[in-house]
């Protein structure tokens, strides 16, 4: 039995930013599709930036809340962690005119789990479109 590989080189970091960049652009205009409270303005170039706000807001206080919580994320089965993404959230809505959030608790909550919902999906695909496992020939 051998095993061939179906799979291009690995794409560059900067490409994998990019394409994650772009599939979280997606989950933003998915979750503003199916939520009623979220509305993003400005087209394709909005999802875009929000999309790169987010990133930063997740990348830099995202991180510190989540190190900070940590102990209290264990205990209560990462409830926080999605109470952490509701505030990152609103943080987001604060800091660019074209994410508009209109509840704070019910509309982020919900905006948080299809976000993460949607992101985990992408993720999944982009993973089996750049990471392809090798194939078993007969």
């Amino acid at each position: 039995m051998e095993t061939t590989a179906r799979h291009s080189p690995s794409p560059s970091p900067l490409a994998l930013l990019i394409v994650r960049w772009i599939a979280l652009a997606a989950a933003f205009a998915f979750t503003a599709w199916v939520l009623n409270g979220v509305d993003i303005t400005g087209g394709f170039w909005a999802y875009v930036w929000v999309a790169l706000i987010f990133g930063i807001v997740n990348a830099v206080i995202g991180t510190i809340l989540r190190i900070l919580t940590l102990p209290f994320n264990l205990l209560m089965l990462a409830i926080l962690s999605l109470l952490i993404t509701a505030v990152l959230l609103s943080i987001t809505d604060a800091l660019t005119s074209h994410l508009t959030i209109d509840d704070f608790f019910w509309t982020t909550i919900w905006a948080a789990i299809i976000l993460a919902i949607a992101s985990v999906v992408v993720e999944l695909v982009l993973q089996l479109i750049f990471w392809r496992e090798p194939v078993v020939a007969a």
